[in-house]
């Protein structure tokens, strides 16, 4: 177990300055600028465009906090149950949490998205290692043995869940928060 751990503290070190010098020469290059903080296109919509904007951001990040604070609660546990090292379910957690909560602010939106994302790709690599499809069979089809948890019959196993999340996150970081952000009000023009 000490090996995953000092492997994930190798992988964090050489992965976090790139990433700090990958923001401070986006902050410093006239193309990409600090709105790149933000998203991968520079504008900010209002109106109804806006509006579709915040209830998707507002919603995704609300369900990623729903979602970490169990695991953040329940650390070990949850790592034990994917059989996954602590140390990765750590960060999983914790970006789930606090990426939930800067989307629902709109605050570095690129930045929230992209470290859930990684989670929910790791999430659909290890329901495809398991041999989980894509959508699960109908719960009632299911016979009673089968897949059952410590309060009865629950959600059948599939990786939809992971890939539609996948899906709303690449589009709040290809097209931004929206006006009603506090991305727009720091970034906006």
């Amino acid at each position: 177990m000490i090996y995953q751990f000092v492997l994930g503290l190798a992988i964090t070190l050489w992965i976090l300055p790139q990433g700090i010098a990958f923001l401070l020469a986006a902050v410093n290059h006239p193309f990409l600028g600090p709105y790149l903080l933000s998203s991968l296109v520079h504008a900010y919509p209002s109106g109804v465009s806006g509006l579709a904007l915040l209830l998707l951001r507002v919603s995704v990040g609300g369900l990623f906090m729903i979602h970490g604070y169990p695991k953040v609660l329940h650390l070990r546990q949850w790592a034990n149950s994917i059989k996954t090292p602590v140390f990765l379910c750590f960060l999983s957690a914790w970006t789930m949490l606090g990426g939930g909560l800067f989307l629902i602010l709109g605050f570095l939106t690129l930045l929230a998205t992209l470290p859930i994302l990684a989670s929910m790709l790791f999430a659909i690599v290890l329901h495809l290692i398991e041999s989980k499809p894509f959508i699960a069979k109908d719960p009632y089809l299911i016979s009673e043995d089968q897949y059952q948890g410590p309060l009865g019959k629950g959600e059948p196993p599939s990786w939809e869940k992971a890939f539609m999340y996948c899906v709303m996150l690449i589009a709040l970081a290809v097209f931004g928060p929206g006006a009603y952000s506090l991305d727009a009000l720091i970034f906006g023009q």
